[in-house]
């Protein structure tokens, strides 16, 4: 009995064995089926030409339920970010509504920094003009009237009074800072058809003065009007512009009232120039401007050269350069 179970147990044992070597080879047999068969579908999918026209070639391809997986790792969608909180956001302005200009220069302090200029009638055919510039305080101005040109600077508080005579009827006066910035005033003229005007105007330290000899009075007499005369006359010069900045321009005028002259007879005119340091061994240039009773302005450049520095301290006179003037007793 104890034989036949040993004999039922061997043999069990190797019918066991035999089953399991049996069901391992139909497992490897089927798995190297579905391998081939796997490697067979992928080869003829990649070797497939792609501008092949045979639909039922694609057919035969034709893959179904494949998931595609990457080899990079899941990373998680980014977090949006809050919305911006619209509590006290202003809404989109009116379509007609007008919004101001941006100032062009954001450095420069709008409040306050308004230019502002005022032209008023004056003596002897004159305008008096006054400036007002609260931020460019001791800043150079330039002013412009009727091809009259000459630089000043305003004081601590940027205004700046002067007056200046009239060379139109209606005198229209430009005045500009270096910025750019500036502004226009005008007023109309009294009495200049009975004024005679003559001007010289320079640039540099070209040292120009302008003369007037009334009537035959010589120099240093009464009746000769410059500048700096301590003896004065019928007529009057004025000096316009500040020595004293960069790149000035100057001029000087002479205005005599020939409507209301007693006194018959020539006014003798010169142009005279200092050969000073600045000057000497250069060509200087100036212009002249001459308005005579209801004739028009007319305008002559003029142009010399200056002897070299040993002459330092004489004077040009330059007799020829601007006409005199005659002048009819009323």
């Amino acid at each position: 009995m104890a034989q036949r179970r040993k004999i039922l147990t061997a043999g069990g044992t190797v019918l066991c064995a035999a089953l399991i070597g049996f069901l391992m080879q139909q497992n490897a047999a089927r798995e190297t089926q579905q391998i081939a068969a796997r490697k067979s579908l992928i080869q003829q999918s990649v070797l497939k030409p792609s501008g092949a026209s045979d639909v039922d070639d694609f057919a035969q391809f034709e893959l179904h339920a494949i998931k595609l997986t990457s080899a990079q790792p899941t990373l998680e969608q980014p977090r949006r970010l809050p919305e911006p909180a619209l509590e006290g956001a202003l809404p989109l302005p009116a379509r007609d509504i007008l919004l101001p200009d941006a100032p062009s220069d954001p450095e420069e302090p709008q409040l306050g920094c308004a230019i502002t200029a005022n032209a008023a009638p004056a003596p002897m055919a004159s305008i008096a003009l006054d400036v007002s510039a609260p931020c460019y305080g001791n800043q150079r101005v330039t002013v412009h009237h009727s091809g009259l040109i000459f630089t000043d600077t305003t004081d601590d508080a940027g205004n700046l009074s002067v007056t200046v005579p009239a060379l139109s009827e209606t005198a229209v006066f430009v005045v500009a800072f270096q910025n750019g910035r500036g502004t226009v005033a005008m007023s109309p003229v009294e009495g200049l058809d009975r004024i005679d005007r003559v001007v010289v105007q320079w640039s540099g330290a070209a040292g120009f003065q302008l003369h007037a000899r009334e009537f035959g009075a010589g120099y240093g007499e009464t009746g000769h009007v410059w500048s700096e005369a301590s003896a004065g006359g019928i007529g009057q010069v004025i000096r316009l512009g500040e020595p004293d900045t960069l790149e000035p321009q100057l001029a000087e005028i002479y205005s005599y009232p020939s409507g209301e002259s007693d006194t018959a007879g020539t006014i003798a005119l010169s142009i005279e120039a200092e050969v000073t340091a600045s000057n000497c061994g250069r060509e200087i240039s100036a212009q002249s401007l001459e308005l005579r009773g209801t004739g028009s302005l007319t305008t002559h450049d003029l142009n010399m050269s200056m002897p070299d520095c040993s002459a330092a301290g004489d004077f040009l006179v330059l007799n020829n350069l601007v006409e005199d003037l005659k002048i009819a007793a009323r």
